[in-house]
């Protein structure tokens, strides 16, 4: 698996099941990759419908899953936060093509479909530390100057 950086724009979401009896709720995202966490800002009083429009980064090594968690959450102050539902995306075509344009992803809730979050992905690879041949700083012998 390649090393790098993995961008997440977490757009939208739609058709979330609306946690919230009285009010609209307050959705906010976490992002899982491994073991480095990202929390969205919250969508205060998007309700079923919400937008974020926000980036995160998350660092790629080789000894790392494929798969990139996002809970959906409901803010409530005063209460444990609701859970609205879970998604998970596999990044093996992302890591192979580079990026993943703006798509849907179903979020599930209890093994049902309960909305879906829009996500466009993007891998940028890190360079490869190998040797390079060309590279005159590296290696041989090199003649010092000592005047």
């Amino acid at each position: 698996m390649p090393e790098g950086t993995l961008e997440v724009s977490l757009i939208s979401a739609k058709g979330l099941e609306n946690t919230d009896v009285l009010l609209n709720m307050d959705p906010y995202v976490i992002l899982t990759y491994r073991s480095q966490e990202k929390r969205s800002t919250v969508a205060s009083g998007k309700g079923s419908n919400p937008e974020w429009n926000e980036s995160f980064l998350f660092d790629v090594s080789s000894k790392e899953t494929t798969d990139l968690k996002i809970k959906i959450l409901d803010s409530d102050s005063g209460s444990a936060d609701d859970l609205v539902g879970h998604a998970s995306i596999s990044l093996d075509a992302l890591f192979r093509d580079g990026d993943i344009p703006a798509k849907s992803y179903n979020v599930m809730k209890d093994d049902a479909y309960c909305g879906e979050i829009r996500i466009a992905l993007n891998f940028t690879a890190q360079k490869s530390r190998g040797f390079d041949p060309s590279d005159a700083n590296m290696g041989g012998w090199k003649q010092s100057s000592r005047d």
